[in-house]
Formats: structure tokens, C-alpha cells, sequence
């Protein structure tokens, strides 16, 4: 607890024990979740020093820093709450601005664990209408958490290599300087970065100034920044590095790895500034590829950061499906230059609207960087079909919650989920139909899709002309306890087609409400045209079975991946007309390989390779590894090293993921994963999980994006009692700690369990006697 009077510095003191519990209970009523909004900043300077090697005394990696905040008094308080999270104050002081206005005394200051704030207590009351500063130097600890201000190490020729990188999203600028950490409280950051010569320094602004200073005999470099827009601070964007634009290790620039980003990223640019109709606000653009990132890439105004899988590619190596993501992962963060930096969230509990858009234009700038690839189709594939899997679970949330219910950081890492970011409604909410005029009525419609969970399955009946919709639960019988004031029924426009041709749109606005004369005979209906919107749909069996017996290249593209999912899904929820749906496969494919294997194969023959050899064979997978210079082969290499059958192999890689030198902490939930969903690792990743929960609790962060990832990866193919009852006695065990942003992670593995138990107990005899049927076994 630091305490100081202004002008003169003083001794670090720390309350007893009683002190410190008085000022807390008489304070406690005055501490919120959120910040009480009575000081609003308008710019901060920052000074930060990371240190790019180990103290000598201490053997940790270290960064100093200087701040001050110049911010305006609303309301007249004693009391200064700003973030501060894990770092060490050696001095503050308040200051006024204006000469001739006295300024309280620092009368002492603590940290309020909880809520991470650094309290600050005057003597006095600050004025309403004047502006103050508060000033600060602190160390902190240059860590490998992968969080706020932090080291990310690579070898490069043989050589270990350190980068001082940042994520400050969403709550982690704290963690590197003291700040008021809200998205909608925006300012101003002028930003000094002081670093080794050999090195360079980058920002969200572009560098003004490079100068040699000497600091205790040690000759280094000071880089001045220029001033950002004003901005939230979750956005700004630290790194000090000897890496090269577009920014990236040496030798993967010299091998040309950054050059599909760099042709991509102007393409993509000048579609948004045209799509938004607004000019890019910036004068520079950078990209940088990180070896230790836990997010796939994160939107920081001017200086957007990625994991290297995500940016580089490699001609000769990398896949078609590498290149895919490396275009839409650009494309979406550079999206987020106007919505989500330029304009942004209030709160939160409004994540869908940052996440959600951006990941839907995301498709359109790179089908505007890539014509050719129909790339927009991957909607429907890699984000409809997704969040219809968790959408379908009482566990679920709707897109927007209750302001208030989101305030802490464990429970603001919740809302990063599948949900907010591929729950994608792209209805025409302009249509009209005969009787209503629907723009009127966009709040309507959008308040059932955004303020209730769930989505609908639309049951069309073609020898009736019944058209009804329900809530689609993966397991019907279950109990909904979450209300809903639009009683889990929605306005859906149910676009349709009769033999190939288009007919008019439906807007189905209750449970039964349509009645369709659609008597087909011989004739098929298909609707969900292009999934445009976003609901199952299930038909009677004479309809089903003129569908898949008909020619495909009558039925639209995408309604051919919606049909098998549907019916997949359906067919799994116990669906009328679906149990046991016969699907069969009328052409197998032999594909040969030869000894220089093509990119887009790599994957799959990697695999193969590891599961059918042995030790030796995987320790030579384990040795390409260590030698891969390409993100992206790198990437395949090791998850293919989990598709061993040989238990012994599984442990030791399970072990791997708890040492950062063998499996990077960003990667570490992908490799468990991966061995999770090898029938031969299922067993051993669990009780690998269980053993070692409070370690990976600890050092994975309890924050992490990955963390709920885990806990759904491994517990995936959960389907018998025996694993229920693990799952609940794990959640017993650990449910005095928490789970942090995994907890609703955990409920939905529960849910998922319950309901693959109940369709095996279900279905597992028809599918046998089907399965003998065919096979005459």
C-alpha cells in the first residue's frame, strides 16, 4: 500500500491487518463493478522500459514505466478508482494542471482485489469542472502469459530471441499501466517506448522520433509515437522486436511468407473504406505475426497483432485452406478499423455487435480480395453450421445480456464465445409481405433474435400445407429455465423454392402459424434458400426423400451442406420423419499419393502417417517439428503427432503441453484437444485434465479464450454415464475456485453429455441392425 504527498516522495507503508479491514468495510459501499464514471480521462502519457533479458538477481524479465493521466472531475469525490492489476508502485502523486489551485494530499492507497482497482484516497475533495493528473511510476513483470504487456521467445539460426509484444484486450491494459479500462471511456495515449539498440519499437501510431539516450551507462533507444485517435484502451498495441514489415521474423520475410498479406491487406482496405463510406482514419497500417498469441488476432487501431499461423503463408507449404484463413482473419480485423475502433461497444455485454459484424464483412472483403473462390459460401460452413451445435443447448445465452450481469473479467471472457461471434442473422428485414410493413417492425423481429437464445426449426409439411416452428433443442424433453418474454418464438422469413423455381417469401410469426398450399405429388420443396436465415428446417418423409434422391445441381450450393446437417441434426434431436435416416455413401474415392506430398493433402497424411507407424515414426514427425521454419506446416505437424494409437506416445505429448520449451502455452489447448478426439486418447486426456487442473488453472490464466475451449474439446465425445458422473465430480471438486470464463463452458459440457447419453440409449440398437443390414456382420 503506497501512499504519497505531492512533492515528496514517500516510504512504502502497509496498514495492519484491522486498518486495512476498517477501510474496506467503510468504503465497500462506495466500490462498484464498474467504474462511477465522476472522472473522465483525456489523454495519457506513458513511458514503458521492458527489459528484453532476465534481472540477474531476480531471473525474471521486467518492464518499468512512467504514467500520467490528465482526466476531468464531475463530481466532487475523495476517492480515485482506476485499474490496476499485478504491478509494483515505487511512486504516484496527484497534480493540478492549472498553477495556483491546491490539490489534496494522497492520504494512502490500496488495491481492491476483485474488482482490480487501485483505490486512492485524499485528504481532501477534487472540484468539479477542473482537470488533474495523476502521476505514477511502477515495475511490472514482463511475463509469458500471453496477456497485457508481455514476452513472446523464438529461435531463429539456433538463436533464442525475445519479443516484448501486448494484448490488452479486453482487460488487460491494466496489467501494464494504470488506466480507466472500459471500452467507452476513450482517450488519448502518447506513447515513448524505450528499448535496445538492434530492436524497433512499434505502436498504433507512427514513430515521430528515434534518439540514442544513455540510462545507468547502458546506450538504448527512445522511440516517440505520435498521438492515437482517441481510442478505448483494450486497443493499444506495444512491441518491441528486430523484426521487418510486414512485421515478422527476418528469415520468414526472406522467404517470402508475408507477401500474401501484404497483396491482400490494400485490396481489403479499399473495399471497406468504400463499404463504410468513411476514408481509413490512420496514416499507417501494420501487420505483425507473433510466435505467442493466444487469440487468432487481435484489431489494435494501426498495429494489428496475429498469431503467425494466421498471417504468413508459405507457397510451397501452406494450403489452400492456410491461404483461406490467412484472408478472412485479415479481413476481419481490419474491419474492426471502423466497427468496433472507430465506433465502438459501450459494454461488454454488446460483444455480438463488435464480434458478429465483423466476422459476417469479413467474407465480403476477402471475396473482394479473392473473386474467384465463392469464398462467401464458407459462411454457412464455418459459422452457421458452428453455433447452431452450441445454440442448441439450454446452456446457451442469447447474443445480448443484462448490463449489470457482466462486470467482471472472468464473466467479460465469457461473452467471447461461438455465440457472439457466428450467431450471424442476415435476413432481408426490408421485405415486404401482403399485409405488413416490415421495416417498421425491425424491432420487433431483431429484439426475438438478439434477446432470447436459441433458434427455430421450421417443420413444413407438404402433404398438408402446415408450416409451424419450435424451439430446437438438442434434446427435446429438456427443461428450458431461462424465460424468455417472446416465449422462444420468432419472426422468421422463410425464403422457399418447388422443383428449382424461387417462390415468395413466408414470414412465420408464431408456432402454427401458416397454412400453405403446397400439394407437390411428384414435385420436392426446399426452403432456407441459401441459408439466409438462421433456423433448421425439417420436412414429412416424402418430402426428405424426393430431396436426396433428386439431382443436386438443381438444389442450390450451400443448401447441400444445409441438407446433411439438418439432417444429421435432426435426426440426432429425435426429429419425426429422422430416426435413422439412411444416408449412403455411392462413390468412394481412392486418392494416390506420391512421395512429395501436395499442401492440401498434408493434414490428412500426416495423420495417417503418425497413427499407423510407431515410436519411431512419431519421433520423426516430433523432429520436423523442432525444424519447421512455416507457421502453418508447423501447425500440421503437430496436431498430427496426436492422431498415435499408441497410448505410451499420447501420455508423454499430454505432458508436453505443461512445458512452454516443448509445446507453446498458445498451442497447448489444441494439441489436448487434438489427442481428446483420438479414440485412443479420449481416456487418457481426461484423467491427464483432471490430474493436472490446478497447474493448467493457474498458468493458462484463468481469462484465457482457450481455457473454455479445453474444457469443450476434451469433454466432446462425453456420451456414457460413467462420464457424467466424471464430469460432475470434477465440477464438485473445483466449484469452491471456479472456472473462471470457463464456467459456462462446463454447464454445456454437462448438457451435451446428457444428450449424447440419451441418443445412444435411444438409437444404438436400430443403428446396429442398420449397420448389420448393410454389411451382413
Amino acid at each position: 500500500l503506497f501512499g504519497e504527498k505531492k512533492g515528496k516522495k514517500k516510504e512504502v507503508a502497509t496498514l495492519p491487518s484491522h486498518s486495512m479491514s476498517f477501510y474496506f468495510i467503510f468504503y465497500a459501499s462506495r466500490f462498484r463493478d464498474r467504474l462511477p464514471g465522476y472522472l473522465v480521462p483525456e489523454f495519457y502519457n506513458i513511458t514503458l522500459w521492458p527489459r528484453l533479458k532476465p534481472n540477474p538477481n531476480s531471473n525474471l524479465y521486467i518492464f518499468t514505466g512512467w504514467s500520467a493521466v490528465q482526466f476531468e472531475c464531475l463530481e466532487a469525490t475523495d476517492l480515485i478508482l482506476i485499474h490496476s492489476n499485478k504491478l509494483n508502485y515505487t511512486e504516484m502523486k496527484d497534480e493540478h494542471f492549472v498553477k495556483g489551485v491546491s490539490v489534496p494530499n494522497i492520504k494512502s492507497t490500496w488495491l481492491q482485489l476483485q474488482t482490480q482497482y487501485l483505490v486512492i484516497q485524499l485528504m481532501g475533495k477534487l472540484t468539479p469542472g477542473q482537470k488533474y493528473q495523476l502521476h505514477a511510476q511502477f515495475t511490472g513483470e514482463l511475463a509469458d502469459d500471453l496477456a497485457g504487456f508481455y514476452r513472446s521467445e523464438y529461435k531463429e539460426d539456433g538463436v533464442t530471441k525475445i519479443v516484448a509484444t501486448s494484448q490488452m484486450h479486453p482487460t488487460n491494459a491494466r496489467k501494464t499501466f494504470p488506466c480507466f479500462d472500459e471500452p467507452a471511456i476513450k482517450a488519448v495515449f502518447h506513447l515513448t517506448l524505450i528499448h535496445p539498440t538492434g530492436t524497433i519499437a512499434l505502436s498504433n501510431g507512427m514513430e515521430m522520433e528515434t534518439a540514442t539516450i544513455t540510462v545507468d551507462g547502458e546506450t538504448l533507444l527512445q522511440t516517440t509515437f505520435e498521438a492515437t485517435e482517441k481510442m478505448s484502451t483494450y486497443l493499444l498495441a506495444i512491441i518491441v522486436s528486430d523484426y521487418i514489415r510486414i512485421w515478422a521474423r527476418k528469415k520468414a520475410i526472406k522467404e517470402g511468407q508475408g507477401n500474401y498479406a501484404l497483396n491482400v491487406t490494400g485490396p481489403i482496405l479499399d473495399f471497406f473504406q468504400a463499404y463504410y463510406n468513411i476514408s481509413y482514419p490512420l496514416r499507417k497500417s501494420d501487420q505483425i505475426a507473433l510466435p505467442d498469441f493466444y487469440f487468432g488476432a487481435m484489431e489494435n487501431w494501426g498495429l494489428v497483432t496475429y498469431r503467425e499461423t494466421n498471417l504468413l503463408y508459405d507457397p510451397e507449404t501452406s494450403s489452400n485452406s492456410n491461404k483461406e484463413t490467412t484472408v478472412t482473419i485479415i479481413a476481419h480485423e481490419l474491419a474492426h478499423m471502423w466497427f468496433g475502433n472507430l465506433v465502438t461497444l459501450r459494454w461488454w455485454n454488446e460483444v455480438w455487435l463488435n464480434e458478429g459484424f465483423a466476422s459476417y464483412v469479413s467474407y465480403l472483403g476477402a471475396d473482394y480480395a479473392e473473386p474467384d473462390w465463392n469464398v462467401k459460401d464458407l459462411i454457412v460452413l464455418d459459422d452457421v453450421q458452428k453455433v447452431f451445435a452450441v445454440d442448441a443447448l439450454v446452456s446457451s445465452h442469447p447474443l445480448t445480456s443484462k448490463e449489470d450481469s457482466i462486470n467482471l473479467p472472468g464473466q467479460i471472457m465469457e461473452q467471447f464465445d461461438t455465440i457472439s461471434y457466428s450467431k450471424v442473422h442476415t435476413a432481408n428485414l426490408t421485405m415486404q409481405d401482403n399485409n405488413v410493413s416490415l421495416p417498421r417492425q425491425v424491432d420487433a423481429i431483431m429484439n426475438r433474435w438478439v434477446r432470447q437464445m436459441g433458434f427455430p426449426v421450421v417443420t413444413i409439411d407438404t402433404s398438408t400445407g402446415i408450416v409451424s416452428q419450435n424451439h430446437f433443442l438438442l434434446v427435446p424433453e429438456s427443461n428450458v429455465t431461462v424465460e424468455s418474454p417472446y416465449k422462444y418464438e420468432w419472426m422468421i422469413p422463410v425464403r422457399w423454392m418447388k422443383d428449382g423455381a424461387t417462390k415468395d417469401i413466408w414470414w412465420l410469426l408464431e408456432k402454427k402459424g401458416l397454412n400453405v398450399d403446397m400439394r407437390t405429388g411428384p414435385s420436392w420443396v426446399l426452403a432456407n434458400i441459401n441459408v439466409t436465415g438462421y433456423y433448421r428446417v425439417n420436412y414429412d418423409l416424402g418430402n426428405w426423400e424426393r430431396l436426396f434422391s433428386h439431382r443436386a445441381s438443381v438444389i442450390p450450393l450451400i443448401n447441400r451442406a444445409q441438407l446433411v446437417d439438418d439432417a444429421f441434426n435432426l435426426a440426432s434431436a429425435n426429429y419425426k420423419y429422422l430416426l435413422c435416416l439412411q444416408i449412403h455413401i455411392r462413390e468412394q474415392v481412392l486418392v494416390h499419393f506420391t512421395f512429395i506430398i501436395h499442401p492440401n493433402l498434408r493434414s490428412a497424411v500426416y495423420c495417417s502417417a503418425v497413427a499407423a507407424g510407431g515410436e519411431a515414426e512419431w519421433n520423426f514427425t516430433w523432429s520436423q517439428l523442432q525444424d519447421a521454419t512455416v507457421a502453418s506446416e508447423a501447425n500440421k505437424l503437430m496436431l498430427a503427432l496426436a492422431c498415435s494409437n499408441n497410448t505410451q506416445l499420447l501420455e508423454r505429448y499430454l505432458e508436453f503441453t505443461l512445458d512452454p520449451a516443448k509445446i507453446r502455452k498458445q498451442d497447448a489447448t489444441a494439441v489436448i484437444t487434438a489427442v481428446a478426439n483420438n479414440r485412443a486418447g479420449q481416456n487418457l486426456t481426461w484423467q491427464f485434465v483432471t490430474k493436472n487442473w490446478e497447474h493448467m488453472f493457474t498458468e493458462y490464466g484463468v481469462g484465457s479464450f482457450s481455457f473454455a475451449s479445453l474444457i469443450s474439446g476434451v469433454t466432446a465425445r462425453f456420451s456414457t454415464p460413467q462420464e457424467l458422473q466424471q464430469l460432475l465430480d470434477f465440477e464438485e471438486e473445483h466449484k469452491d475456485a471456479g472456472f473462471g470464463s470457463a464456467a459456462l463452458a462446463v454447464d454445456q459440457a454437462l448438457e451435451r453429455t446428457q444428450a449424447n447419453i440419451k441418443w445412444v440409449q435411444r438409437n444404438k440398437q436400430d443403428v446396429l441392425q442398420w449397420f448389420r443390414s448393410q454389411t451382413g456382420n
